[in-house]
């Protein structure tokens, strides 16, 4: 079979039987489309071989990609190649030798009490864009620890138990319990009264909570651009993405002393090791402030 082949035939396997997200499905496309181009998409692939792979890698680095994303594409060759193995396209898997790359330790971007304080009332001080519907939206992220696709996807029939808590779909297509507290509540009371407005005056309805001026359901994008305007110039002037209010909730619940499996749960994390660095965030924290604080630091 030649790569090409392989390729959309693994893709497509990826899709349909193992249900993982478009998201998902794209970034294994992508990386595999650079492993084409690197040789050749008509290139048999029992004659590619592990001298193959790596000079593939060292084209990476000398793009000077980062190690998160020649790990990534290591990963999704050493799948590809796994694949072909099960249903008996090659003989042996050239990708299984292939050692990832060291990631460099960082601290994942997250924000302060006072920080999630100051955005979550921007909207409020400063209507950009749609005051109701953003400050529930900061509010439902923080609260939530949600991923932001989850937050897109997010339809008003999820809700149970008077708005308290939501079941979202993760990754893999996992579903799980998210919980909103007061804060969030109260923001989403007043923004559904808004929501019916605008969808009566375009005359449409969507399942989807969180909807622009047009009626039409959010989409990731959407989302990352509303938070730009308002942590860019016009509003904290402290850029983030919607991930750093993941990132606080986890450190924040660890830092409150919530068990790290049932942090795992709330974040559907698959693996608790995902969640742990979180423990470790919170020390390194702690351990800058205490440098910077002390009169002796």
């Amino acid at each position: 079979m030649i790569l090409n082949a392989l390729c959309d035939e693994f893709l497509l396997y990826l899709s349909a039987v193992r249900g993982l997200s478009q998201n998902t499905v794209e970034g294994y496309k992508n990386d595999l489309l650079e492993f084409q181009n690197f040789l050749t998409p008509s290139i048999d692939v029992n004659s590619v071989t592990k001298e193959n792979i790596l000079l593939c890698i060292g084209q990476l680095s000398k793009q000077k990609k980062s190690s998160a994303t020649v790990n990534r594409f290591i990963s999704a060759v050493r799948s590809l190649f796994s694949y072909a193995l099960k249903f008996n396209y090659v003989d042996v898997n050239p990708a299984l030798e292939v050692k990832t790359v060291k990631l460099p330790k960082k601290i994942p971007n997250f924000m302060t009490s006072a920080e999630v304080d100051e955005l979550c009332s921007e909207p409020v001080k400063k209507e950009l864009l749609w005051q109701k519907r953003d400050r529930c939206l900061f509010e439902f992220l923080y609260s939530s620890g949600c991923r932001v696709s989850e937050i897109a996807g997010l339809k008003l029939c999820d809700f149970m138990d008077n708005y308290h808590c939501a079941i979202v779909t993760g990754k893999g297509n996992k579903q799980r319990r998210v919980f909103f507290e007061d804060d969030a509540r109260i923001a989403l009371a007043q923004y559904l009264s808004d929501r019916q407005n605008v969808l009566r005056n375009v005359k449409k309805d969507t399942p989807y909570l969180f909807i622009n001026q047009k009626g039409t359901e959010l989409t990731t994008g959407g989302i990352r651009y509303i938070l730009s305007r308002y942590s860019g110039v016009e509003g904290t002037n402290h850029h983030i993405n919607p991930h750093a209010f993941r990132h606080t909730f986890a450190t924040q619940m660890l830092s409150n002393g919530a068990d790290v499996r049932l942090v795992q749960e709330m974040l559907g994390h698959s693996s608790i090791s995902t969640t742990q660095r979180y423990t470790h965030i919170t020390t390194e924290k702690l351990i800058e402030v205490y440098k910077n604080a002390h009169p002796h630091g």
